[in-house]
């Protein structure tokens, strides 16, 4: 009987995908459900369930409150969030597609390499992966398309690249773990610069290689002159990873004060010096920024509410206890969070997958000695692997639908770039060095 309620608990959370209902709706009737039932096993009434102090009801609304209005470090969400949506309604991303494309376009599969370098330009933004896919992507697809690029090949591409977003900083999904398990943000940022390099590069090796054997072609490359006047143009966009790194890490900002100032600069860049942002652009980016913020929030808040039952039932001792029963080795375990997060990836929507998983994954890895910064990369890179994984990888969807191709198609191409990714996730899964190399250097840990 004493497991009645996490059982309730658990058919609810499993309910919310069957039945495909709104993941923050599901997360909190699950958490409901439980606390309901937590007090029906204890005696309660339902009128003490509800109120008072010994409630049950009104844990759900506390815990999500908490955690929504109690943690400065979530406040840089919406304003990352923001900064990227004025970058794509401002159409900034055309001025970081056209200085990429006139430092590697020449190259065979010149447009596919602009499109990895784009992206992590574009990374250094925005911390958003669909940002980027929907931003970026069509632009890239479309440039592609134009040049005799095969669509499932430049969608695959363009999905796979969109995914060094939230890897390089700043990192939406690393303001997210840090808000979970008190791991700095400006150590996790630096730490993700490594990864997002050697993802990239290890595209661009693929790229070269696909290119060769399908004879893809290079761009024209620009006049001298003409491209540095463009490069001129839009060195206003292009500062502003610098003025956000820079920021950062010479402590004059703090992450949350970078997104600020992130999504103030941003806003000038496109109103006053590209003038290509009018009242009703603002209006839709303030929405969207408005709609893409309730969701996250209403999210973390169920979150906590989850966390809290978990840490309640101890489901992370049960779960350490089982795990160090089946292998006592750190490279074991690292193997099963890598195997846990890639298969709930290919159904589950990441932000899920985070909020849900690391209150439960963290403590085990603590007992095993993994270093926090470490694990969080660990846990960003596998989740951004998910978003182009079939069969529900996001950035699929996303590529696919922006672009008119057959989700078929787009499915077929993205294997090898998941193959690349995965090799890149086994390196800064077993050569912590790969992580931890920049925050060390710079002091952060």
């Amino acid at each position: 009987m004493s497991n009645l309620p996490l059982i309730v608990f658990l058919i609810c959370f499993i309910l919310m995908f069957v039945l495909r209902m709104p993941i923050p709706t599901g997360m909190i009737a699950a958490c409901t459900m439980y606390f309901l039932m937590d007090g029906l096993v204890k005696g309660n009434s339902f009128f003490g369930m509800v109120t008072g102090s010994e409630g049950q009801l009104h844990l759900v609304a506390q815990k999500s409150i908490e955690a929504i209005f109690t943690n400065q470090t979530i406040i840089a969400v919406p304003l990352f969030i923001f900064a990227a949506n004025v970058m794509n309604a401002g159409k900034i991303t055309e001025y970081v597609f056209g200085v990429c494309k006139g430092l590697v376009g020449r190259f065979p599969g010149g447009l596919a390499h602009v499109n990895v370098l784009a992206s992590l330009v574009f990374s250094g933004m925005t911390g958003s992966a669909v940002a980027d896919a929907s931003g970026l992507g069509k632009m890239e697809i479309d440039a592609m398309r134009a040049e005799g690029y095969d669509d499932g090949f430049s969608c695959a591409i363009t999905a796979a690249s969109a995914t060094i977003g939230p890897i390089f900083p700043p990192s939406i999904p690393a303001v997210i773990y840090s808000m979970l398990t008190g791991a700095s943000v400006g150590a996790l940022f630096m730490a993700g610069m490594m990864p997002g390099v050697i993802l990239a590069v290890g595209l661009c090796i693929y790229i070269a290689i696909i290119s060769s054997r399908r004879h893809y072609p290079k761009s024209m490359p620009p006049a001298l002159g003409a491209y540095l006047r463009y490069v001129f143009k839009a060195i206003w966009a292009l500062l502003t990873p610098v003025i956000l790194l820079v920021g950062i890490y010479t402590g004059v900002m703090t992450p949350t004060e970078a997104g600020a100032i992130a999504g103030f600069y941003s806003l000038i860049v496109a109103i006053l010096v590209y003038r290509i942002l009018d009242w009703k652009g603002l209006k839709q980016v303030l929405m969207d920024t408005v709609k893409g913020t309730g969701n996250v929030s209403i999210m973390i808040g169920a979150a906590s509410a989850i966390s809290f039952i978990f840490a309640k039932e101890q489901i992370g001792v049960r779960l350490g206890d089982w795990i160090r029963g089946f292998t006592d080795s750190k490279v074991v375990f690292l193997l099963m969070v890598n195997v846990i997060i890639l298969v709930l990836g290919m159904f589950v929507d990441t932000s899920v997958i985070q909020l849900v998983m690391i209150p439960i994954l963290w403590p085990v890895a603590q007992s095993f000695g993994v270093n926090i910064i470490h694990f969080g990369l660990i846990i960003v890179f596998n989740m951004m692997l998910g978003l182009s994984t079939p069969p529900f990888g996001m950035c699929l969807f996303i590529t696919s639908g922006i672009s008119g191709t057959p989700l078929k198609d787009v499915i077929r191409e993205i294997w090898a770039p998941i193959v690349v990714m995965l090799l890149v996730l086994l390196i800064i899964t077993f050569i912590p060095q790969s992580v931890l190399f920049l925050p060390q250097m710079f002091g952060m840990m």
